[in-house]
């Protein structure tokens, strides 16, 4: 009998394992996505820079290899690829063109049907700089950027041989708001139905109560998502930060809440937090999503 535990034991360890070796690559990766407004008329090729001089480490995922089949790198412009190359500056490297040195990534070395040149997976380098080359031989290279999230876009203006990313802020004000104002709307209008306004003291700690909760939900949840993605990370952090909400303001409507019995404001408390947690479970991913194609 022992023995059978002791197997089972063993056997429901190598599957934990396993489990967590298979979410460590599961959910969104790092993505950044470069678009061109008034492009060369010219064949071009566009690349993002890492720092440090490349080394040809001949790493079988990395390079033209990750990102293009064997035929669609013979069909590549060998004298605009060389020139690109030729056109890196000291102390960079092109993730596409040459390598990333090692993490794999992907690239788009000319737009895509959608006219945009995405660069995805491990590899992206949080600071990155810019580099276009023309058929003609002309090149600009942009100023270093460093990537607000996991997944962020810049918009170059060629004519102009300008670049310009949103602000990180605005991520983060965004993903900040995503999950303040639905908690006031759905918590507020609970807290009208039950007949708890008519006191302004229950209205002043009904505000600072999820004011405060708020800010911890977003240093724990927020910033997790905007810089690891809707993946396993933010399911790891979401029911333990959802229940100490929970109890914590169910606490303090307890305790606080005038002329208000204690089970009634205890009801409120577990109600309207149950509400609000189901709503940003499914605002989660939606979100995250459009902050990214605003980001």
């Amino acid at each position: 009998m022992k023995r059978s535990f002791r197997s089972l034991l063993f056997l429901g360890l190598a599957v934990s394992v396993l489990t967590v070796t298979a979410f460590a690559d599961m959910g969104p990766k790092p993505q950044l996505t470069v678009k061109v407004v008034n492009p060369p008329v010219e064949p071009y090729y566009l690349d993002i820079l890492a720092e440090e001089n490349y080394e040809d480490d001949t790493n079988p995922f990395d390079g033209l290899e990750w990102s293009y089949s064997d035929e669609e790198i013979a069909s590549l412009d060998q004298d605009l690829l060389k020139a690109l190359r030729a056109a890196v500056p000291e102390g960079w490297h092109a993730c596409t063109a040459e390598g990333s040195t090692g993490a794999p990534m992907w690239g788009d070395l000319y737009p895509n049907e959608e006219g945009l040149h995405i660069f995805g997976y491990m590899g992206v380098p949080d600071t990155y700089r810019i580099l276009m080359v023309t058929k003609s031989g002309e090149f600009w290279i942009s100023e270093p950027y460093v990537r607000p999230g996991l997944q962020s876009s810049v918009k170059v203006n060629w004519t102009e041989k300008e670049a310009s990313a949103p602000p990180a802020g605005m991520s983060y004000g965004a993903q900040f708001l995503s999950t303040l104002l639905p908690t006031l709307i759905l918590e507020g209008g609970l807290f009208v139905l039950m007949g708890l306004h008519e006191s302004k003291r229950n209205i002043l700690i009904f505000l600072a109560a999820n004011l405060i909760t708020q800010v911890c939900l977003f240093l724990v949840l927020g910033v997790t998502i905007l810089q690891r993605g809707y993946g396993y990370a933010y399911y790891m952090r979401f029911f333990p930060m959802e229940l100490a909400i929970l109890v914590s303001e169910t606490w303090v409507y307890r305790r606080f809440f005038r002329e208000e019995s204690r089970s009634w404001s205890t009801l409120y408390g577990i109600a309207a937090n149950l509400l609000s947690a189901v709503a940003g479970w499914f605002l989660a991913e939606p979100v995250w999503r459009f902050i990214v194609s605003i980001s």
